[in-house]
């Protein structure tokens, strides 16, 4: 049975988990919010045994039923107030996204609308940022539409990109925005 006292979080992951867990952590016992649930496109994700350390859900499901509604139906089955994408690679269908209107969110590695885009993940976004000499870069936390990367934004956090970074330092220094921001602003859009 649904518990109304608490907003009701699903993440969506695909790798390792490490901002799923930081929202499973930051909500675990806080008075207003709770993730509920955790869905993953990938078997051998992290995320999942993060989210099972958290006594919480995981469902791992493939390309077909993300596309034919089944996954649509286990997510609304949660009743969530908001969904979380930490991680997920995959571009939500349409329907999906009309079922849960503005209420799918993305966090993205790097200040959109630059370097965003099919394939622009992880190192993909950091080795860009250092190839185009950006002097900053940083995080985007944007609604999910029907295109990559293209929602509305919501909120972004800069950070400077140094003269001997490399793509693994550049993308720690961003995880570490990330961890920091991401549930706060969840938290935000959820309750103010």
């Amino acid at each position: 049975m649904a518990d109304t006292l608490y907003k009701r979080v699903v993440i969506f992951a695909s790798g390792s988990g490490s901002n799923a867990q930081r929202l499973m952590e930051y909500f675990q016992n806080h008075p207003q919010i709770r993730v509920v649930a955790l869905f993953s496109n990938n078997p051998m994700a992290y995320a999942l045994q993060r989210a099972e350390n958290f006594n919480l859900p995981a469902h791992v499901f493939n390309r077909e039923q993300f596309r034919d509604g089944t996954v649509l139906q286990e997510v609304k089955a949660y009743q969530p107030d908001l969904i979380v994408l930490a991680g997920f690679l995959w571009l939500v269908p349409v329907p999906f996204i009309q079922a849960f209107p503005q209420k799918i969110i993305n966090i993205h590695p790097g200040l959109l609308p630059k370097y965003g885009g099919k394939g622009m993940h992880g190192q993909h976004v950091h080795q860009a940022v250092l190839d185009n000499k950006e002097t900053e870069t940083g995080i985007t936390i944007h609604y999910v539409n029907e295109f990559y990367d293209q929602g509305a934004t919501i909120y972004q956090e800069l950070c400077p990109v140094q003269e001997n970074d490399t793509a693994e330092i550049l993308a720690n220094r961003v995880l570490q925005l990330e961890h920091e921001h991401f549930p706060r602003i969840v938290e935000k859009i959820l309750i103010g």
